[in-house]
């Protein structure tokens, strides 16, 4: 079965419009399958196409809600400073698609005896980013699994354990991790410290406690962290510190 990459559309005329639908429709039968995204889709958006010669370019880059970790495709005169790439008018449809499957194609391969599709399940399309939840209860799990989500960190995995979450450490690298404090296996510090002698550190580490105090905010900083998440979570809090990871 095709994964799918939800791509959000930005302005664009009624008959470029259709050229995205028909890329779209093409996609379906296809590894990745591009999907037009809508707020009632199962996941966020993988990636924004913008119209930049369009007022909802400016709406949408202005919005509180956007995502500066999400990649940005811009077409038009005008591109931004956090654009992935850039089109000009008229739009060569097949150069996109070949910069849409350069980001996401697939790892699949086929297997020469069986002819099957195979897929290693500890790979990820490139361009998108693993996340490892670590030494949280399951109802704190669930809720930022679901804030995760929304900041557009898909692919999560949770354990309880230090020795669960270094077993799978030692297969899968993460490019986010967010460990609990109160683990109970190991010194939570130890394990945030063992992340950096780590052949390719995550890109972030988010640490989360019931006890937050200064000097655990203060120790957070000196290690590197990306912040300090209070138990019980605090949403904005979470959701701010997520999506500037």
């Amino acid at each position: 079965m095709s994964s799918s990459i939800w791509v959000k559309v930005v302005g664009f005329s009624a008959v470029e419009r259709h050229s995205l639908n028909t890329l779209f429709r093409l996609s379906v039968r296809q590894t990745p399958a591009y999907c037009l995204w809508t707020p009632d889709a199962p996941a966020p958006p993988h990636v924004t196409l913008i119209d930049m010669d369009c007022h909802e370019a400016e709406v949408e880059l202005a919005s509180p809600t956007f995502n500066p970790n999400l990649k940005i495709i811009c077409v038009g005169n005008k591109t931004h400073n956090k654009a992935w790439r850039s089109f000009q008018r008229p739009v060569d449809w097949n150069a996109m698609v070949q910069v849409l499957d350069g980001l996401f194609a697939s790892h699949a391969y086929v297997d020469v005896v069986t002819g099957f599709d195979e897929l290693d399940e500890q790979t990820v399309p490139p361009g998108m980013r693993v996340t490892l939840v670590v030494g949280l209860k399951p109802a704190e799990r669930m809720y930022l699994r679901a804030r995760l989500s929304l900041a557009g960190l898909t692919d999560v995995d949770e354990f309880e354990t230090a020795e669960q979450a270094s077993a799978s450490l030692a297969h899968r690298h993460y490019d986010v991790i967010i460990v609990g404090l109160e683990l109970s296996d190991i010194d939570p510090w130890a394990l945030v410290q063992s992340f950096k002698a780590m052949p390719t550190p995550p890109q972030a580490v988010i640490v989360a406690t019931e006890k937050p105090s200064w000097s655990a905010m203060e120790k957070a900083e000196q290690m590197g962290c990306a912040g300090l998440l209070e138990i019980p979570f605090n949403p904005p809090q979470v959701m701010g510190l997520l999506l500037k990871v």
